[in-house]
């Protein structure tokens, strides 16, 4: 059929299980603490903001996707959906996936930090360059990584206003073949603390 790399697509038809995906970035990294007196509302806490995949590629507000230099971008597979990318060279550096965000579009009023997640499944080892943009704070987890197999490369940033329309990316510099299958934005972990107890 013309314009579908069927002996890909063949490869492809699994259904990914994408919780099994290792993050880059510890829970230690992520955490937010709070103390066993806080009031956590744990359903909404729970819950992605959104994921933005090959088939819900734009969310509310500014939040949407760009795709740089993909190979294929499989929508209609039996499997889950995906876009591969082989390493070549590009005007903007390599191929990639970048994801914008923008809280205030999801009725999110405060200042807040967030986790983005690009789960990604490659055929050997892949230097990425994982890049977030902020106009407060440094977010965590940027620079070049190598990972390899089945990982979810991840991104926090921290104490944005929620007007700001922010973005994270991955975009290989060297290596295997690799396929992005959805890019998860949450609130980060909790971690409840310990409780301090005065000493005697």
């Amino acid at each position: 059929m013309s314009g579908e790399a069927s002996g890909e697509a063949a490869e492809k038809t699994s259904t990914i299980d994408l919780s099994t995906f290792e993050k880059t970035l510890s829970i230690k990294d992520l955490a937010t603490e709070l103390r066993v007196s806080d009031v956590i509302h744990f359903p909404w806490w729970l819950l992605p903001i959104d994921t933005i995949s090959p088939t819900h590629t734009v969310g509310k507000g500014r939040t949407n996707l760009t795709l740089i230099a993909s190979d294929i971008m499989q929508t209609d597979t039996t499997g889950t959906p995906y876009a591969s990318f082989t390493n070549r060279e590009t005007l903007s550096g390599g191929p990639g996936v970048s994801v914008h965000f923008q809280p205030s579009a999801y009725g999110i009023t405060n200042v807040g930090s967030y986790v983005i997640s690009f789960a990604i499944s490659t055929s050997g080892p892949v230097t990425l360059d994982v890049g977030a943009f902020s106009l407060v704070g440094s977010p965590t987890g940027t620079g070049l990584k190598t990972v390899n197999g089945n990982v979810s490369v991840t991104v926090a940033l921290h104490d944005l206003p929620p007007n700001q329309v922010t973005y994270a990316s991955v975009q290989q510099k060297s290596g295997a073949a690799w396929s992005w299958f959805s890019t998860s934005i949450e609130n980060p972990p909790l971690v409840v603390a310990e409780p301090i107890h005065p000493q005697p």
